[in-house]
């Protein structure tokens, strides 16, 4: 009987974790050039943006999306001042913090090939954390094909 249980025990445990190994997939860490084809992917990718509508700054971030990537502020400046959200979006610096936070907070596998990486990264940024695999819109798809094609070129 108690060899039964252990058994089964082992069992379990070892499906279980090769489960949970067939179902891990590979999270690359976004980088600069990711960051800046999410930017080109959004319009216009100038520092000089400012808000737009509900959307702010160069890479066009909206309220929520900056209190979900942790709330970021630029020197000087609290999470709970008024303009904090509108400052940071507005700041090259304190804007590529928020989406850098949103990433990790969101960070999954949003076209199932089993990597997360800028292709995730381009749909969590435009979807939201919760609707990435939802498809792109045309217009920000061709733009971030092209910057990723661009940067392809550059690199060899």
């Amino acid at each position: 009987m108690a060899f039964n249980v252990l058994f089964a025990t082992a069992v379990l445990c070892l499906t279980a974790l090769s489960l949970s190994v067939a179902f891990a997939e590979e999270i690359k860490p976004i980088d600069e050039p990711c960051l800046g084809c999410l930017c080109e992917a959004n319009g216009e990718c100038s520092p000089h943006m400012k808000c737009r509508g509900e959307v702010c700054g160069m890479f066009g971030i909206t309220w929520a999306y900056w209190s979900d990537s942790g709330r970021p502020v630029i020197q000087g400046s609290q999470p709970t001042d008024s303009d904090a959200y509108q400052k940071c979006a507005n700041d090259a610096t304190c804007a590529r913090t928020s989406v850098i936070g949103y990433m990790k907070r969101f960070a999954q596998d949003c076209n199932n090939d089993g990597v997360v990486d800028c292709y995730d990264y381009a749909a969590i940024h435009k979807m939201g954390g919760f609707g990435c695999k939802s498809h792109l819109p045309h217009d920000y798809q061709i733009r971030f094909k092209a910057c990723q094609l661009s940067l392809k070129e550059l690199s060899g």
